[in-house]
């Protein structure tokens, strides 16, 4: 046999498993939701194509602003994260040198190393009522009675965000540690300010750790379910819950898959609208 048909099966059979994985229990539940959410009910069993479901989620004022609110929510935590997130990769990449990066990175994966449940049990400690916060703050004074800092906007972003940061810390690390130092020095010799030097040098260089770090964080945020239910009660207004409620409190498998498009759908169109609006080609950004 030839050496190319060889590589050409070698290569096959070494991706045989994860693409089998792939459309086993990725495209074939899609495509299976993607039909159920094309079907209403016409009778005992009966079933046949209809956009009723989505019709009702058009008709219906509750699902459309929680699906905007979603979105919304989904950027600013982005944004959040995103400026949280750049000083800690460049502290990580460029300033600190030997066993204090190794450290820098454990402690950005250390609250990774507990479930995500546990993590925002814990955010549920410090910012209830009789929790941590409200206590301290009572302690020096700041308030004379109980604070109640859970079930607000405010909170949900926090959760959002402590639960991502790490998906933006890492692609902008490893984007930053390929920028030459050299190039910033001569920028300072040749009289750039520090402002300058980053909107030119850094932020161009940075561009595909940024889309990268964007895109997973704003997937992570937009698909989240536990930390905007936790955090922010039952008035969260989170699709992710209209999700669950048609699947699993209602039994509308056929409504809950056609938010499950509307989400997917949401997802794709402003990841695409981020990266004409910032000219980054996905397939750069993914080697990131």
């Amino acid at each position: 046999m030839n050496e190319a048909p060889r590589r050409r099966w070698m290569i096959g059979l070494l991706l045989a498993p994860a693409l089998l994985w792939l459309f086993g229990l990725v495209i074939l539940p899609h495509i299976e939701l993607l039909v159920l959410s094309l079907q209403g009910r016409v009778g005992p069993g009966e079933y046949a194509f209809s956009l009723e479901q989505y019709r009702t989620f058009v008709d219906e004022p509750l699902y459309w602003n929680t699906f905007v609110r979603t979105a919304i929510m989904s950027v600013v935590a982005t944004l959040l994260t995103l400026l949280l997130a750049f000083p800690a990769a460049w502290t990580i990449a460029k300033i600190a040198r030997g066993r204090s990066k190794t450290v820098l990175l454990v402690m950005c994966l250390l609250p990774f190393w507990v479930s995500e449940m546990v993590r925002t049990l814990g955010w549920l400690i410090l910012l209830r009522e009789t929790g941590v916060v409200s206590s301290l703050l009572q302690a020096v004074g700041l308030a004379g009675q109980p604070v109640e800092l859970l079930y607000h906007d405010a909170t949900i972003l926090v959760g959002l965000v402590y639960a991502s940061l790490l998906f933006m810390v890492i692609p902008l690390v490893n984007s930053l540690e390929s920028l030459d130092d050299s190039l910033i020095e001569a920028a300072y010799d040749l009289g750039g300010s520090t402002a300058n030097i980053v909107r030119r040098i850094v932020i161009p260089h940075a561009a595909p750790g940024i889309a990268a770090g964007s895109i997973v964080v704003f997937m992570l945020c937009l698909g989240n379910y536990l930390t905007p239910t936790l955090l922010g009660g039952k008035n969260s207004l989170w699709f992710t819950e209209q999700i669950y409620t048609q699947f699993i409190t209602r039994f509308n498998w056929n409504q809950g898959a056609a938010f499950g498009f509307l989400l997917l759908f949401l997802s794709t169109a402003l990841v695409w609208a981020g990266l004409k609006i910032t000219g980054q080609r996905f397939g750069a950004v993914m080697k990131t």
